[in-house]
């Protein structure tokens, strides 16, 4: 018998005895994906935990018109969503001081220099990026983040949004724009 296509596989894995590998394969993708959104170490880790565990608790209900990979994104962009409504009505009970530094991220992007010169010149110039992209509104943060942090394509993103394709690619064209801006034109 032939091996099954990768949607089918997906689904065996949503599988009881499977799920494990289901959050081993893809937290990281999703942690990823909320700490650059929220520069909230804590929160991140609590919504990713909540990401799959409502995957969990719906994983009968995973339909395979997408790839695991976006349907868990979507779950987490939902909940991001949520975290952020909510936020707003709570307005000032969380201060900065929780949020995450942007040289702290610089940590996770690998770079094939291996002078400490070097190292620390990419360290600077991705710690510029972040704080180019916590300037950003929150859709264009979030387009960004899933294209450049998250190698999405513009179709997963839309899926993952629920945006319309034009209109990702212009929330990506206007984050470019302003992160180029606020790099002098150097990225």
């Amino acid at each position: 018998m032939s091996e099954l296509p990768p949607l089918a596989r997906e689904q065996a894995v949503l599988d009881l005895a499977d799920f494990d590998e289901v959050v081993r394969l893809y937290r990281q993708r999703v942690f990823r994906f909320l700490l650059a959104s929220l520069r909230d170490r804590e929160t991140a880790e609590n919504l990713t935990q909540d990401c799959f565990l409502r995957a969990y608790m719906a994983r009968a209900h995973f339909r395979g018109d997408s790839s695991l990979s976006t349907w868990l994104m979507k779950i987490a962009m939902n909940l991001l969503r949520d975290h952020l409504r909510s936020k707003r009505l709570r307005f000032w009970t969380k201060t900065r001081e929780t949020a995450l530094d942007p040289i702290d991220v610089s940590d996770w992007v690998p770079d094939g220099r291996s002078s400490p010169e070097a190292e620390l010149i990419a360290r600077r110039q991705v710690g510029h990026v972040w704080q180019a992209v916590n300037q950003l509104p929150p859709k264009q943060r979030s387009v960004f983040v899933l294209r450049f942090v998250e190698e999405m394509e513009l179709k997963e993103i839309a899926e993952t949004t629920g945006m319309n394709p034009s209109t990702v690619k212009t929330h990506l064209y206007r984050a470019l724009a302003a992160v180029r801006g606020s790099m002098g034109g150097k990225l």
